[in-house]
C-alpha cells in the first residue's frame, strides 16, 4: 500500500496522469495454467517473476496504446548483479539510471526533493519512497536486502571491481568482508 500511496502522490506532484492496474487476474491465470507443470515444487524466484513479467506487459501495453516511451528502472549496482527481471522491470525503451549506483539514486533524490522544496515550496518525491528499505515487492516483506548487501557496501565493491578493475586482494585491503566481496563478483 505504502508503494500505491507513493506514486499516487508522486503523480500528484508532478501533474500527471496516474493508474493503478492489477496483476492478480492474469497473475492467478498464469500460475493456474502452470499448476500441472509445477506439481509438488513450493513457489519461489518463479512466481515472483511471473509478477514482473506481468508488469512489465501492462507497462508495455500502456506505452504502446498511448504513444509513450517506458523507461526501465534498473539501476547500476542492480544490473552488475542480476538483481532485476528480464521481460520484467528491465521492459522498456531507455534505461536512464542504467548507470547510475542505487546509492546515487537516493543523492539525486534528495538533491531533486530540496531543489523541488527551494523552487517550489515543496518536495517533488515522497519522503517514504527514499527513506523505505528498497524492495521489488513480490514477495510480503521482502527487501533487496534479502538477496544482497547493503547497497552502500555493494556499491563500493562494484566500483571497485567493475569501474577500477581492482583484484580481490585490493578489495578485501580496503576492510571489506570476504565473503562478501566472493559472493558480489559470483553475483557480476
Amino acid at each position: 500500500q505504502g508503494s500505491l500511496d507513493d506514486a499516487r502522490a508522486l503523480a500528484q506532484n508532478l501533474g500527471i496522469q496516474h493508474d493503478t492496474v492489477s496483476i492478480e487476474a492474469p497473475f492467478q491465470s498464469v500460475k493456474s495454467q502452470l499448476a500441472h507443470v509445477f506439481a509438488g515444487r513450493t513457489e519461489d524466484t518463479t512466481e515472483e517473476n511471473i509478477q514482473a513479467r506481468l508488469r512489465g506487459v501492462v507497462l508495455m501495453a500502456l506505452s504502446n496504446k498511448f504513444g509513450s516511451l517506458l523507461l526501465t528502472t534498473g539501476n547500476k549496482s542492480e544490473l552488475a548483479v542480476g538483481y532485476c527481471t528480464l521481460y520484467g522491470d528491465m521492459c522498456g525503451g531507455l534505461a536512464v539510471i542504467s548507470d547510475v549506483p542505487k546509492t546515487v539514486v537516493y543523492e539525486l533524490s534528495r538533491w531533486i526533493n530540496a531543489e523541488a522544496l527551494r523552487t517550489r515550496g515543496q518536495p517533488v518525491i515522497p519522503d517514504s519512497s527514499i527513506t523505505k528499505p528498497p524492495s521489488a515487492e513480490l514477495r510480503p516483506n521482502q527487501t533487496d536486502q534479502d538477496s544482497l548487501p547493503p547497497y552502500d557496501i555493494l556499491d563500493a565493491i562494484l566500483d571497485d571491481y567493475v569501474v577500477h578493475g581492482k583484484p580481490l586482494a585490493d578489495i578485501l585491503a580496503a576492510g571489506h568482508d570476504e565473503p562478501t566481496v566472493r559472493r558480489v563478483i559470483r553475483l557480476i
